[in-house]
């Protein structure tokens, strides 16, 4: 992905950061902070936020500190590892008029990298949110990601996300979001 990030266009998928799935990522909490992290400055600066869960019934919801990150953005139950290939996600993601797509979550290698996939075939730019993307190995997400960038697709981290919204420094906005960046995490 060579161009900038533009808050204007952009979107944030959040996949499948659950209940049952989160204890065994490895470095879990971590991306669990980023994946927050990036929420809250996404929400902060007029970025849609939608997240998925895959089976609920045998995953668990959303953590409960993802919920509240999340606000009233929109969780879509799948059965589809790729959210491309749920009908729901797939249109919620069109009616937001956004053609870039951030991809953050679990599992890197499973839903996070097939969603990537998915909606690049789909013709929206994607990246994947790296420091807040997830395996239970960390093999697994390093394979990934590399395979995403093989792909055409673009790797970011929350900073460089978030930092690309910004565009500069001294405005009401940064000076809200700089504390998160220095704490990396939200209050």
């Amino acid at each position: 992905m060579s161009q900038m990030l533009a808050r204007d266009d952009c979107l944030v998928l959040v996949v499948d950061v659950q209940e049952r799935l989160a204890p065994a990522i490895a470095d879990g909490s971590a991306v669990v902070e980023r994946c927050r992290l990036l929420v809250e400055a996404a929400r902060r600066l007029g970025v849609p936020v939608i997240a998925s869960e895959q089976y609920p019934k045998g995953l668990g919801p959303t953590l409960e500190s993802m919920r509240a990150s999340l606000g009233n953005a929109p969780r879509i139950a799948k059965l589809a590892f790729s959210c491309a290939r749920e009908p729901a996600i797939l249109e919620a993601v069109r009616a937001s008029g956004r053609r870039t797509i951030l991809v953050t979550g679990m599992e890197a290698h499973v839903c996070v990298l097939q969603s990537a996939l998915g909606f690049s075939a789909e013709g929206f730019r994607v990246a994947i949110v790296a420091d807040a993307t997830g395996s239970r190995r960390s093999e697994s997400r390093t394979l990934a990601l590399e395979r995403a960038r093989a792909a055409g697709c673009g790797v970011v981290d929350t900073e460089m996300a978030i930092f690309e919204w910004l565009e500069r420094a001294g405005t009401d906005e940064f000076r809200a979001i700089s504390p998160w960046i220095r704490e990396g995490r939200v209050p």
